[in-house]
């Protein structure tokens, strides 16, 4: 079986940006062949694929399968030297600042990390909740991720972490303790009182991208609680953050979802508290020198004063090492 290769260099993406080079790859790809055989199938001349062809060798994507002697004329089969590609490569800014790329769970405290550390390092997001955010520090995609994942022991995120990570050393840095609940239109209109109400006719319901930890955890409510999601009106509309949920809800977009009180609270919503969260960062041990910077600061004074301005944040723990 052919395996999928992954394209990992800045020199072969700009080999690929020629279509010409793309499309002798995927022919290659498909089957060996000489140049003669890549000319007749393109229309071109042997000297015109021969140009590529060595672009493309130089650049590691091929090599000479086999060699063939007929009479006086050798010649070279050439195959890709994957069944397919995967172009995987984040486009940094070059400057002085070192780039710090955080995946997993939206946080709000975070947003107010890269604001105080832009002078010394960039702090890039990539929100895509706890689950896909893990998936990617595996992936090599990012530095740090953030995960709040409750197990079926009421422990958050160890386990997730060991089985993401079996082979690797990780450190596991509580950010906070936050607190999450129903997010409701200001004065609470429709008389939502408990997560059976989102289930109602007259309910407009928004959620959270599948693999958040908030996902995760209000699908283990609704089967606990017995449920069927597909009487909620919303269920299958959602979105990555939980400011993107309290900004529908303040325009009347939907009543009710589940999010931050510190969310809620910053734009003039109601508020339900529902439970109280630990939410880590995630770091391979490696990491930890070049995350230095933010790291020491989850340990200071500004940061524990900054955290307070954040209704539902309790910071009693930020910047405790939790051993997986």
């Amino acid at each position: 079986m052919q395996k999928v290769e992954t394209i990992h260099t800045f020199d072969q993406i700009k080999l690929l940006a020629d279509s010409r080079r793309t499309e002798i790859l995927r022919l290659l790809m498909d089957s060996p062949a000489t140049l003669t055989h890549l000319a007749r199938t393109m229309k071109q001349s042997p000297a015109w694929v021969r140009h590529h062809i060595l672009a493309l060798e130089s650049g590691n994507l091929i090599e000479i399968s086999e060699t063939r002697k007929t009479g006086k004329v050798i010649e070279k089969f050439y195959r890709a030297k994957g069944g397919a590609f995967l172009l995987q490569e984040i486009v940094l800014p070059k400057g002085k600042k070192s780039v710090v790329i955080f995946s997993g769970s939206h946080d709000l405290a975070l947003e107010e990390i890269a604001e105080h550390l832009s002078r010394h390092v960039t702090v890039l997001s990539l929100p895509v909740g706890s689950l896909d955010g893990l998936m990617n520090l595996r992936q090599g995609l990012c530095q740090i991720a953030g995960a709040h994942i409750l197990d079926e022991t009421g422990e958050y995120n160890t386990s997730t972490v060991r089985h993401f990570f079996p082979d690797r050393d990780m450190e596991l840095v509580t950010l906070a303790y936050r607190t999450q609940g129903l997010m409701l239109a200001a004065g609470n209109p429709k008389g939502i009182k408990k997560i059976a109400d989102v289930a109602r006719e007259d309910v407009k319901f928004i959620n959270r991208n599948a693999g958040s930890g908030t996902r995760l955890w209000f699908d283990a409510e609704l089967k606990k609680q017995k449920i069927d999601p597909t009487l909620i009106n919303g269920y299958s509309i959602s979105v990555k953050t939980h400011s993107e949920a309290a900004v529908l809800i303040s325009q009347n977009k939907a009543d009710v979802s589940i999010g931050l009180q510190a969310a809620a609270h910053q734009h003039g919503l109601s508020f339900i508290p529902l439970f109280e969260e630990r939410y880590d960062l995630i770091l391979p041990l490696e990491n930890e020198k070049p995350l230095s910077p933010l790291l020491d600061y989850l340990q200071t004074a500004a940061f524990r004063s900054g955290l307070g301005s954040l209704t539902g944040y309790n910071a009693s723990h930020s910047g405790e090492k939790v051993f997986a």
